[in-house]
Formats: structure tokens, sequence, C-alpha cells
């Protein structure tokens, strides 16, 4: 078998989705946006990206060594999970949207419209922070980990000097975490199959760009955690706020009062 991959893991998602159709309703939650675990999950993001940041030259030699390099297996593998990273994530995502609205498929839509979402915000925060940063690349010099420059990377030319953080990371987190918090809403006992293989694909995203020699170890983790952030915000506005605009848009969910007196929300995919 070759590599796991994010697709496993949507494909099984599309798969349950399909034949839970009937019923598409969902409660709408009170959570606030951010929660006093965000701020530890922050932290722990901070504190790995500064404890990979010494080790950043270690991690990089390792894997540019010519027994890893010259192995067909990892290359291939590095290949295949670039592509997962992007643009395969946005493929992806837009292609689960736009079946589940021709479908009628609710929340193939849902998450593929939220998932697409989050990709887009992860991307564009990563594409500011590259800017600002300006790291360069291990690929220019495997010896030389600490060269910032403030603004460099928005210069012409400049792929060289976007190292940190890390946007195929970012894209492969942001898709593990939209769809994994997705589909825990409607089926909790899913977790334990889904996490895993959406995390583990995404992790192996972010080890694929350090196999390709173009991030440090310490972009990787950074990009993961910018990924992280933006899924599991996007599913949880989302789902605090169902009147929101793109979901009137893209969407058009109905709000309902239950005959316990809880609320929730439902999907009435409309054709144009």
């Amino acid at each position: 078998m070759k590599v796991l991959t994010l697709t496993t893991a949507l494909t099984l998602a599309a798969g349950s989705i399909a034949t839970a159709q009937p019923a598409d309703t969902t409660h709408i939650s009170r959570e606030p946006l951010f929660t006093a675990s965000d701020a530890w999950i922050a932290a722990g993001f901070i504190a790995g990206t500064v404890a990979m940041y010494p080790a950043d030259r270690y991690f990089a030699r390792k894997l540019q060594t010519p027994g890893n390099q010259e192995n067909r297996f990892l290359s291939d593998a590095a290949s295949t999970f670039k592509f997962m990273g992007t643009p395969g994530s946005l493929i992806i995502g837009a292609s689960m949207y736009g079946v589940g609205r021709i479908a009628k498929i609710d929340r193939m839509a849902d998450l593929g419209l939220h998932g697409t979402e989050a990709l887009i915000i992860a991307d564009q925060t990563v594409g500011l922070i590259k800017g600002l940063a300006g790291r360069q690349r291990p690929e220019v010099s495997i010896e030389d980990e600490r060269s910032f420059r403030i603004g460099r990377g928005f210069k012409k030319n400049s792929d060289i000097y976007r190292s940190f953080p890390s946007g195929h990371s970012a894209m492969g987190f942001a898709a593990a975490a939209a769809v994994t918090s997705e589909t825990s809403k409607w089926w909790p006992k899913s977790t334990w199959y889904i996490a895993p293989i959406m995390y583990g694909g995404a992790t192996m995203i972010a080890a694929s760009r350090m196999y390709n020699n173009k991030h440090w170890a310490s972009d990787v983790v950074a990009g993961a955690a910018i990924g992280t952030f933006a899924g599991t915000k996007v599913v949880r506005y989302h789902h605090s706020h169902p009147g929101n605009r793109i979901d009137k848009w893209l969407l058009h969910p109905h709000v309902e009062k239950q005959p316990d007196g809880t609320v929730a929300v439902g999907l009435a995919l409309q054709t144009h």
C-alpha cells in the first residue's frame, strides 16, 4: 500500500454523508468562538515551533542524506502528499461542495464549503506571515536556518524567502481540522477513526515539505497551528451563526425551533 492520504478520510465521510442524508439537521452551537482551551492549544503550537527551531538544521541534514533522497518510496510519497496539500485539498473541497449542491446532498455541500473556506483563510494568513517573516528556505542553504528579514518575502521573485510558515502544512491541517470538527458534530463516535486519518495525512504533507527541502521543521509546526485554528474556527463559527451571509448565499440554511425548545439548523439547498 502506497500511503494514507486525505482522500481516504474524505471518501469515508462522503459515503457516510450520503447515507445519513434524511436526518439533516444540526443543533446550533452556543460555544464561543474562542475558549480557554484554545489558548492552551496555541501555547502548545508556539512551544512546538520554538522547540523545533534549534533542531531545524539537524532535521534538514537528516532528510537530505543520499540514502533518504534516493529512496523511491519516500520520493513518491512526498510527491503525493505535496499534491494533497495544494492544489489537491482545494480541488477536493470545491468538488465536494459542487457535488453536494448538484446531488442535493446537504452535508457534503456543507463540508465542502466550510472546508474550502478554512483553506482560503489558512492560505491568506500564511501568505501574509511569509511576506513579513522573509525566511530563507533550506534549499538555499541548509546551514543557514536563521535567515529572517522583515518584508523580504513580499519582494518580486521572492519565493526562496517565503519559508516560514509552511503553506502546504497549513492547508493540510486546515482540511483535517474542518473535516474532523464538522463530522464530530454529526457523528460523535466517528472522531476516533476520522481524526487519526485526517491529521495523519496532514502530518505527512508537512513531512513531505521537509523531505523536499522546502521547509524547516519549525515552519511546518507553525503552518500546522494556523491550519488547525482556521479549520476549527470556521466550523465553530458557522455552527454558532447559521444565518451568516456565506451560508445564506451558498447553502440556504433554515433555522427551526424544536418541540423540546431547542433550536436546530437545517440546510435547504436550492438550484438556480
